[in-house]
């Protein structure tokens, strides 16, 4: 189903000037009330009135995280508070989080329609119940999907995450006909079915709109096979919007963008030039709609390669490759972003550890494992037993705080884990080998 045909199939002529208007618009208001991005275009010599279409795009400067922390907590925000009616934050690397705001506009009229659009592509229509299994709270996944789904006219089933038996007991007594989750968690809810002894194909879910972690196309076929549905591809980040920025259809062909509201670019991560369709580098994103964080060529860190061309579904919008890595050391862990540097502040506060540690990542059935391996100092690893077991309870309790997420804490003797000379692996990401 295409939920917004006129928008979705529009021309490729009449899209360009819809974008250029927006972009137009969106120059104008970020430099009146955005004082870092105003400092920005000076420093350039750079006026609004230099931007006068999608043409002059490249000229504008790039965005990135730090300009985000840097203005910690609001001040890259284009509304005053008043207008501000939601804030969602993302972890950072050291801890503050990446602060995006929205105004009513931005969910119910931008959030909402691109996620309509989503669940249109995952052959949604108003008759369906969707069961949305990704958390709610900061993360902006549930709420993402919740508010497409209303705006689509389906029901919406606000379960969040975890608990996954009563999830099946709602899918099986509520007749749901979407899930909405991370891959590895559709995967591991059809392992619960086995062990409850049901079939997850005997309950009526139909489609599978899955993100917020990697996944590749072994592992749709196996959750399509196992659970048999159709599964899409959905690709977001908070900084742009959420979910929603791009998704699949049942072509499979790349992920439709949004490109009315978020403009893609490819761009050479090392020069900033911008590459032609095709071609692989790094994803950039333009807002030419948002009132409250509408970000200029933020760069997402995310590989990709855009194409064009009518979709056989009959969308006309942009496509976007799975993104197939990252230019930075950012994992992504049951759908939470984690850098290195977080742990390692962790680390480095705690008294007794030595500032020598590996982050192992790893699969247990279908969902992520982490633990950390953190060498302590001589003199506590000869203490007894009860002082070591403080010690890791202790690392645990402040990763969770920090990161959101559990991870298991092994303490090793000093010079347990190998030097190197260049710079220090401290990754060991298990998943990849497999």
């Amino acid at each position: 189903m295409i939920f917004n045909e006129k928008l979705e199939t529009m021309g490729p002529e009449q899209l360009r000037n819809l974008q250029s208007e927006r972009l137009r618009a969106t120059v104008r208001r970020m430099y009146d009330r955005v004082a870092p991005y105003r400092k920005k275009m000076d420093a350039i010599g750079l006026t609004p009135g230099d931007i006068r279409s999608m043409d002059d795009l490249s000229k504008l400067p790039f965005t990135v995280k730090d300009d985000l922390r840097d203005a910690y907590p609001f001040g890259m925000f284009a509304e005053p508070m008043d207008n501000i009616v939601r804030v969602h934050s993302s972890s950072g690397t050291t801890g503050k989080p990446t602060v995006v705001g929205y105004t009513h506009y931005d969910v119910h009229e931008i959030w909402a329609e691109v996620m309509a659009r989503t669940i249109g592509c995952a052959n949604g229509t108003p008759q369906d119940i969707v069961h949305v299994a990704y958390g709610y709270g900061l993360f902006t996944g549930g709420l993402g999907v919740h508010y497409g789904a209303e705006r689509l006219g389906a029901t919406v089933i606000p379960i969040s995450g975890g608990n996954t038996k009563r999830q099946i007991m709602i899918m099986q007594d509520f007749g749901s006909t979407i899930l909405a989750c991370t891959p590895s968690y559709s995967l591991y809810i059809a392992d619960v079915c086995d062990e409850m002894g049901i079939r997850f194909r005997d309950l009526k879910i139909k489609s599978a709109i899955l993100g917020a972690e990697p996944w590749t196309n072994e592992m749709r076929d196996e959750i399509e096979a196992r659970l048999g549905v159709l599964a899409i591809d959905i690709y977001g980040l908070s900084e742009i919007i959420g979910p929603g920025v791009s998704s699949e259809c049942p072509e499979k062909c790349g992920l439709h963008v949004n490109e009315d509201h978020f403009y893609p670019e490819i761009i050479d991560p090392e020069t900033g030039k911008v590459l032609p369709d095709g071609q692989r580098g790094e994803l950039v994103f333009t807002c030419i709609t948002k009132e409250a964080l509408p970000l200029i060529r933020y760069r997402t860190r995310d590989i990709s390669a855009l194409s064009r061309g009518k979709c056989g579904c009959g969308r006309t919008f942009v496509r976007m490759e799975r993104v197939s890595g990252r230019t930075d050391d950012m994992l992504i862990i049951r759908g939470v972003n984690v850098f290195p540097s977080q742990i390692e502040s962790v680390l480095v506060a705690i008294e007794g550890t030595e500032p020598h540690y590996e982050i192992v990542v790893d699969k247990s059935g279908a969902l992520d494992e982490l633990e950390i391996r953190v060498e302590v100092n001589p003199a506590l690893f000869s203490d007894e037993v009860k002082g070591l077991e403080a010690l890791r309870d202790k690392i645990q309790n402040e990763i969770e705080s920090v990161l959101g997420i559990t991870a298991a804490v092994k303490l090793v003797e000093p010079r347990a884990i190998a030097r190197s000379e260049g710079k220090a692996k401290r990754v060991i990401d298990k998943r990849k080998m497999q």
